[in-house]
């Protein structure tokens, strides 16, 4: 696969995750919204490495790795490392919640509202960039 298919290959997965997350959204299943934001994000990202690499990203959920090791940090602006930070606790906390009740409290419908919107703000914008 060349790089041109690889990158179609993340952002398409990335596209996947973003319907998943407005379909979580409008089920209002939110431990999953944040947690499928981050995976748009990573998958972005991905595409950006092998944008900017031509070789296979590393085995990360760090956005912040994938965002300095792809060069993207050089692209970036504050509003995309602020979402990187906002996401990356979901990861880990969407798939391991020790203290579930507690981050179900703090992912309101207007929060992850909120998260949605940014995700396909930078889905849009990289797939652009990319395009």
């Amino acid at each position: 696969m060349d790089t041109k298919n690889r990158i179609e290959y993340w952002l398409q997965i990335g596209h996947y995750g973003l319907v998943s997350a407005k379909a979580m959204l409008e089920t209002r299943r939110f431990l999953y919204v944040g947690f499928l934001c981050h995976q748009v994000v990573e998958k972005c990202l991905k595409a950006y490495y092998w944008h900017t690499q031509n070789k296979e990203p590393p085995y990360s959920h760090n956005l912040l790795l994938l965002s300095e090791e792809s060069g993207f940090d050089d692209l970036a602006g504050e509003e995309h490392l602020l979402l990187f930070n906002e996401l990356m606790p979901l990861n880990i906390q969407a798939r391991y919640p020790e203290d579930r009740e507690l981050l179900l409290k703090s992912l309101t419908a207007d929060k992850c509202g909120d998260l949605y919107k940014k995700t396909k703000d930078f889905y849009k914008w990289i797939k652009r960039l990319l395009g």
